[in-house]
């Protein structure tokens, strides 16, 4: 490898700060980190890549945000505090002013989540990379999406929808104009405090990135129940709501995906519990439906079942 590399990951390095836990972070073979006692290791992995999970000339401050938001985001769906990274950054070539900038956006959350980045990789290719974010959640208590209960209540911590009418917007597939759907697409907010208090509240929990329907029912499926929602109940952008009237299609908030919020499930009586934590920490969710017995998902509005087409996103399958 070239020079250029090893500065690369020079200037990486000295803008990290370590954590207590960690025993040796970037510039050998392998970092060495330690498990806290009582505690189990969450582990999770993402790639993005150019013209697949972004558009190429995508602000490279918002795709570092993202590339690590969305990796925090599985954090905190098992409930599990942020603690080390390690990125693979695959690029067409060593430009000093993306990559400044890239770090800018990337570091400046890892600093706010107080995860430290403690390895990686770079090689020369098409525009792609890799995080791998690792958490600690108590033993025995990381939220499963294989835990919902009948009756349980199903909440969504925040606005869906936007990331895909941000989507819309950025290939100008919409005369719609929103700053924050914009944002909700490049700039997620990863719900890691709201997950860690969920623990010992929520029976089942995942982030939705492929979208509402699909992502709730990875819930259904590995749990064996169903559930009941009502769309008019799911929070969203006035701009989606628009779109969703101009365009007749009721149910893009359900399947458009990169939302990165929480969906969850609870008991009844932890009603009162749950608003609060969302009023606690700012979010605009709320219930959206219930858990049920018999199997799949039916979704209503005005008490009317709506059929809906598709699922949401899925890698290696057309017409999704």
């Amino acid at each position: 490898m070239g020079q250029g590399e090893f500065d690369l990951i020079r200037r990486i390095a000295a803008r990290v700060s370590p954590r207590q836990e960690t025993r040796l972070g970037i510039g050998d073979d392998c970092a060495l980190v330690q498990i806290p006692q009582g505690h189990e290791l969450a582990i999770t992995v993402d790639t993005m890549v150019e013209d697949i999970h972004f558009l190429k000339g995508t602000d490279p401050g918002h795709l570092g945000h993202k590339l690590l938001a969305v990796n925090l985001s599985d954090l905190a769906a098992m409930g599990a505090e942020p603690l080390w990274c390690t990125l693979a950054l695959t690029l067409p070539e060593l430009d000093p002013l993306w990559i400044e900038a890239f770090l800018e956006g990337f570091l400046s959350l890892a600093k706010s989540h107080h995860i430290e980045l403690i390895g990686g990789d770079t090689t020369q290719g098409p525009r792609a990379m890799t995080v791998q974010a690792l958490g600690k959640v108590p033993t025995g208590q990381a939220l499963r999406r294989s835990h919902a209960k009948v009756g349980d209540l199903i909440y969504v911590s925040g606005q869906i929808g936007g990331a895909g009418l941000g989507l819309k917007i950025r290939q100008s597939l919409t005369t719609l104009s929103d700053k924050a759907a914009i944002d909700a697409l490049e700039c997620p907010t990863p719900r890691t405090a709201l997950g860690q208090d969920l623990r010992g509240i929520a029976h089942a929990c995942i982030d939705i990135s492929d979208g509402l329907l699909a992502d709730l029912g990875h819930i259904l499926s590995a749990s064996k129940v169903g559930a009941s929602i009502d769309i008019e109940a799911i929070p969203q952008l006035a701009s989606v709501r628009s779109y969703c009237t101009l365009t007749g299609d009721i149910g893009f908030p359900l399947m458009s995906g990169d939302d990165y919020e929480l969906c969850f499930t609870v008991p009844s009586d932890k009603r009162s519990q749950v608003d609060s934590l969302l009023r606690q920490h700012r979010l605009q969710g709320g219930v959206i439906g219930v858990i049920v017995k018999s199997p799949g998902l039916d979704v209503q509005q005005g008490g009317k079942a709506l059929q809906l087409k598709g699922k949401g996103y899925e890698h290696f399958k057309s017409g999704t």
